[in-house]
């Protein structure tokens, strides 16, 4: 029988700290071990039962969940789910915890609480299932690696490439693999789509938080915005996005629809479109996440003539999605987080 996770419930409110425990408790393979009301007691527990996962509330007293987070992760790099509010400074914190180095975080119902409490617990308890396969430590390093690396200069080549597309695909440990390839982008880079899977009302946020970040013009897809050199479009959560031919341009729609692969948005649903219409003119990017989303759409991709990449086990926090993309063939290779954004420089370079 295989071992329980042994969760332990950061929460300042006791009531919380009972729903979360009675939900968590429901699924055989989790354990709750301990409950702590703030991040003082919860370092002591921590000590005292050393818990696989952590749920951690973003908004507590005496520490916040970001601060909280950054003192923890030196001493004790342990996986964390963030439990979100949806108002705008628990959007901002939840970011920020990413940032400092939460794996995933579920958001608190704010409407039709009972549906929605079932609903959250539902997917705290598979986000805590992720959570316990995470590559913490690997990312720590990773990041660590990645501070000094400078935005990549102005070429020739990418001056030429205005008919190419950059589409990336991310999910769990996503937010911040993205930062740190978009920041490296110039300015002058071809235009970028990218699939981060993020509920509703996350995503604007998380677009204009990278906008104040890269070189590059970054914003929230809005449908029949046009890809063009030097900007990057999100796409909105809750909405697939799909990129389509426009006369001379390349635009994308921003729709509704069943989920696909679990997902919406899809980076299925974004891989096939680019597959379908940008073709050999495309660049495809698979990073860290759980699962498999995406990986058939990146080999449609890689037939039609387009070049594929995806991020290795040792920098990935959840190397699903990009171990998927390789094995079924729609990667042609794994790199390294830091050693990406120079990668798709080259293959403009090489004048494909």
């Amino acid at each position: 029988m295989t071992r329980k996770i042994k969760v332990l419930v950061v929460d300042d409110s006791a009531l919380v700290r009972q729903i979360l425990t009675q939900g968590l408790s429901l699924d055989p393979q989790i354990e709750v071990v301990g409950h702590a009301s703030d991040p003082y007691a919860a370092t002591e527990k921590i000590n005292k039962y050393m818990p696989d996962v952590l749920t951690l509330d973003v908004e507590m007293p005496r520490m916040d969940g970001v601060e909280f987070l950054k003192q923890l992760m030196p001493q004790h790099p342990i996986p964390v789910v963030m439990v979100s509010a949806l108002t705008q400074k628990g959007k901002a914190i939840t970011l920020e915890a990413l940032d400092a180095g939460a794996v995933d975080f579920v958001t608190k119902p704010s409407s039709d609480i009972a549906r929605g409490l079932n609903e959250m617990l539902g997917d705290l308890r598979a986000k805590i299932k992720t959570a316990s396969t995470a590559n913490v430590a690997g990312r720590l390093i990773a990041r660590d690696k990645d501070k000094p690396e400078p935005v990549i200069r102005f070429s020739k080549a990418l001056a030429e490439s205005t008919d190419k597309v950059i589409a990336i695909g991310a999910s769990t440990g996503g937010t911040e693999a993205i930062r740190q390839v978009i920041e490296r982008f110039p300015s002058d880079m071809p235009g970028v789509v990218i699939v981060q899977h993020m509920p509703a009302g996350f995503t604007k946020m998380f677009a204009d938080r990278l906008n104040q970040m890269c070189p590059m013009i970054v914003k929230e897809a809005e449908k029949g915005d046009r890809i063009m050199t030097g900007r990057i479009l999100i796409a909105p959560g809750d909405y697939h996005m799909a990129v389509r031919r426009s006369g001379g341009n390349y635009i994308v729609d921003v729709r509704e629809g069943e989920k696909v692969c679990g997902h919406r948005p899809s980076v299925e649903v974004l891989f096939e479109s680019v597959a379908e219409h940008v073709g050999s003119n495309a660049v495809g990017v698979m990073l860290t996440g759980m699962g498999h989303d995406g990986a058939d759409a990146m080999v449609k991709m890689r037939q039609v003539g387009a070049r594929t990449m995806a991020q290795d086990q040792a920098t990935s926090v959840v190397f699903g999605m990009p171990r998927e993309a390789y094995e079924r063939g729609g990667a042609e290779r794994l790199l390294p987080l830091s050693a990406i954004p120079q990668a798709i420089v080259n293959i403009f370079a090489e004048g494909k």
